[in-house]
């Protein structure tokens, strides 16, 4: 299952010409598909673009009525290559991915397509998350669109525009026969707002039509000599191509051009943070009227010298507006200014950050920078001296007025939130177990992997030496294949096994004949990026085959050490079978199959079907664990070696012990790894389990009746004999 289901919200999008569509980008993203003649989709789900994949599942039906295949697809490469069926025939492609690594994994097949170029549109979709909101290393898909020439387009986060930017994108794309990247922030992603909808329109040239006449030119084939006529034609034709699309067709937008003297040019997924930093210095109204003119490049690559030497020119001073290090679009304009001697001066990371994202906090910095050192703007005034801070019962006798304590930086007053496992997560207990081993035969390396694992680097765990990419983490662990008294330790998500991780770390392992332990998280789906079904997963799809095992899988590549744990919970079994992988004699690569299914999308499940069981009069039967107080000795190792949110600590009940005591908070979801972490590690008995039970039955309430009765009398007697020997 999907980490959100759409089914009701992609209604809309059999909305026709002239009627209102209101919804999220991803939704109006398809909807722009489905308008644009589009042939085939792929993709490969993850941050911020996942929700577009859960859309396009949602919508098969829609999809399959305008004669749209649809695939989830088994990499960034497997969707970048599908682009192939543009290349000879006028069909128009998306596909869709994560950014850059997304992108890392397909540059080999987008360099491909670029070289060769297009006859249909192809449109590649990229969830670019760059910044404070990114989950991968901090760079740009930028660089790929420079270093293959492929068009880049960073439209306006609102809807009218991502929607025509999807439009003109396959146009342009067909105009220059080049593939076109389409960069999606995260906000762009989410933003809500309203555009008026036009007919979905059935692709004229059909997959059908294409299969029934295939076509070949062998110009279009990456092999020399025609290779290097390519790149002659990027040059020449392609470029060129595209510069008259881009002025012709108006993609960059100017606002308030003569204005001023002095300009700001951005790109189009800049614009909204610009513009509010702009307003809170008084120079724009919110609905976008600016008093300082603005280029808004929604093309980021290439530039079009024309439009640049015309917006700058008369102006004193540009500033630019670019996120990221390195500086691309600065160099490039810098370029295009000299080479036509152009005297306005070029501001840029020297006013703005060098590298980082620019919140709107930044650009009102580099902003009022720019506007105070053209005379836009009074400099603000020099902030008096902060007078000592003298305590409140020392005024009185000194007879001055006590300063007020400066206000902390809001960085510095807010404490940092790392990321970490959910409540219930079935891959606590994998680590806690690793600690478990880890405390008898001493630490190993561990080369860990892309995705929730991933959170183990952290405490309470702090177990990962290194992470090289999403499948890759025996690969990571590659070179460590010696002889030691000791072996290395690699993790692999079900997601990341099926991506990469079968060939390049468990057969490559077999093949280097690897004494290496690899752990593979089975958790059903590939959870990190929004719950979607794999190939292991369990679920039954209806568009899709599921069911394959790993484990069949791994001995299918020659794999001879494997187990499979169905319960990852069980840290006792979990610490057992890490610890015998790591001490065999049996020569080989070893693979264990941790399986537990995610927690979150498993709550997502039950808990809306438990509600209405419960609304429906139904018995319900729920599982909580507690701490006896009573017991609890106040050690904490459950929390040290588990690190689950909703395992807090209390005030001690007993006077006589000032030890704080463990506590369950009413965030536990019955789990158990709490639990078995302290039995694993023969810790103390003070957990227990209890069940909650809604809508019970006449034995259930029986049943209660004799407990408290018992326990009562029970308790009494207690408390009877305790008084007699008080005194």
């Amino acid at each position: 299952m999907a980490e959100r289901s759409f089914v009701e919200e992609v209604k809309k999008l059999r909305l026709s010409d002239g009627e209102l569509f209101r919804g999220e980008g991803i939704l109006a993203v398809t909807k722009a598909l489905l308008e644009s003649g589009v042939s085939y989709v792929a993709g490969y789900q993850g941050a911020p673009i996942s929700h577009l994949m859960d859309v396009l599942a949602d919508a098969q039906d829609i999809l399959a009525e305008q004669g749209i295949r649809f695939e989830n697809s088994a990499s960034e490469a497997t969707a970048a290559a599908t682009l192939a069926a543009s290349v000879n025939y006028p069909l128009r492609g998306a596909v869709t991915f994560k950014a850059t690594v997304g992108t890392n994994v397909a540059s080999d097949a987008l360099a491909n397509l670029a070289s060769g170029g297009v006859t249909g549109g192809a449109l590649i979709i990229v969830g670019e998350d760059y910044g404070e909101g990114s989950s991968i290393m901090q760079e740009r898909s930028h660089a790929f669109a420079m270093k293959s020439q492929i068009w880049l387009l960073d439209p306006r986060p609102n809807l009218p525009s991502i929607v025509a930017a999807v439009k003109k994108g396959f146009e342009l794309s067909e105009a220059s026969h080049t593939p076109v990247m389409l960069q999606l922030r995260i906000r762009a992603c989410h933003v809500h707002g309203q555009f008026v909808a036009g007919a979905n329109r059935r692709a004229d040239f059909t997959l059908k039509d294409a299969l029934e006449n295939p076509q070949r030119d062998v110009s279009r084939i990456v092999l020399p000599p025609a290779s290097f006529v390519h790149e002659q034609e990027k040059v020449k034709e392609r470029w060129p191509a595209a510069l008259r699309f881009i002025e012709e067709h108006g993609l960059n937008e100017f606002f308030s051009a003569e204005a001023d003297d002095i300009g700001i040019i951005v790109q189009g997924g800049s614009y909204n943070t610009l513009l509010r930093a702009l307003e809170r210095l008084g120079l724009a109204d919110v609905y976008g009227n600016t008093q300082v003119p603005l280029y808004v490049m929604n093309v980021a690559y290439p530039l079009v010298d024309n439009e640049v030497l015309r917006f700058c020119e008369g102006k004193r001073a540009v500033l630019v507006v670019e996120e990221g290090q390195p500086n691309f679009v600065e160099q490039n304009l810098a370029t295009i200014l000299r080479q036509a001697g152009a005297t306005t001066v070029l501001h840029g990371k020297d006013m703005l950050p060098v590298a980082g994202e620019y919140t709107a906090a930044e650009l009102l910095r580099g902003t009022r920078a720019f506007a105070e050192r053209y005379g836009r703007l009074a400099p603000l005034p020099v902030p008096a001296p902060v007078r000592k801070i003298i305590p409140l019962k020392e005024v009185a006798e000194i007879g001055v007025d006590a300063a007020p304590e400066p206000a902390l930086p809001l960085g510095d007053s807010v404490h940092a939130r790392p990321p970490g496992f959910c409540t219930g997560c079935p891959e606590r207990p994998i680590f806690a177990a690793m600690k478990l081993v880890e405390r008898e035969l001493g630490p190993h390396h561990v080369s860990a992997d892309i995705g929730c694992h991933l959170f183990s680097i952290l405490p309470p765990f702090n177990i990962g030496n290194t992470t090289m990419g999403y499948g890759l983490g025996g690969a990571g662990a590659a070179a460590l294949n010696a002889p030691a008294g000791k072996r290395a330790i690699s993790m692999m998500g079900d997601g990341g096994f099926w991506h990469n991780g079968l060939t390049s770390g468990v057969a490559n392992a077999v093949f280097n004949r690897s004494d290496n332990l690899t752990i593979v998280v089975d958790n059903n789906y590939t959870s990190a990026t929004g719950g979607q079904d794999i190939l292991s997963s369990k679920a039954q799809n209806a568009t899709r085959s599921t069911g394959h095992a790993i484990e069949r899988a791994v001995r299918g590549v020659g794999v001879e050490w494997v187990k499979t744990l169905r319960r990852t919970y069980d840290v006792a079994g979990m610490r057992d079978a890490i610890k015998e992988a790591l001490t065999t004699k049996q020569k080989g690569p070893k693979v264990l199959i941790a399986q537990s299914e995610c927690m979150l999308n498993r709550q997502r499940r039950e808990k809306p079907l438990m509600r209405k069981a419960i609304a429906d009069g139904k018995r319900v039967v729920r599982d909580k664990f507690g701490v006896d107080a009573d017991t609890c000795t106040g050690d904490h190792s459950c929390i040290r070696l588990s690190g689950c949110p909703s395992l807090s600590i209390k005030a001690n009940p007993d006077p006589l012990r000032t030890d704080p005591v463990a506590t369950v908070l009413d965030s536990c979801v019955g789990c158990g790894n709490c639990g078995d972490v302290s039995h694993a590690a023969v810790l103390c008995p003070s957990f227990y389990k209890a069940q909650i039970v809604s809508n019970p039955t006449g034995w259930d309430r029986f049943r209660q009746w004799v407990r408290t009765a018992v326990i009562g009398r029970l308790q009494r007697s207690e408390a009877r004999r305790r008084e007699t020997y008080a005194f």
